[in-house]
């Protein structure tokens, strides 16, 4: 899979889809949202020593890279992950991957091959 092939099929998508996660504050986000569930604002500002407004604001990046969404539960918005994005990047960084193996052996062999001439 290449960039262009992952997700919505731009490259633009993948950007962004890494760039949402290269925040650590997002990053922290997801991580709680994965290993707790879904979360209110309230419970994921207290946990994330940022303002309400904040992380307001990261989970919208996060939901606009298609990695979170919300819904409504009376006054509260509970986020919850969305993992199909984080499957389309492990995808693609195991493709990428799998890409630098072969590279990796393709110099090996060479190497060998140009040391067995001497």
């Amino acid at each position: 899979m290449s960039p262009r092939s992952a997700g919505s099929g731009s490259p633009s998508h993948v950007a962004s889809l890494f760039a949402a996660l290269g925040d650590e504050t997002r990053l922290a986000l997801v991580d709680h949202l994965g290993s707790e569930g879904p979360r209110s604002i309230t419970q994921l500002t207290a946990e994330s020593g940022v303002t309400r407004q904040a992380v307001t604001r990261h989970l919208e990046i996060l939901a606009e890279a298609g990695l979170a969404r919300d819904s409504r539960r009376g006054r509260e918005r509970i986020w919850r992950l969305e993992t199909g994005q984080l499957d389309e990047a492990r995808r693609l960084l195991d493709q990428i991957a799998a890409q630098w193996d072969a590279a990796i052996e393709r110099l090996a062999r060479f190497v060998e091959d140009d040391q067995g001439r001497d």
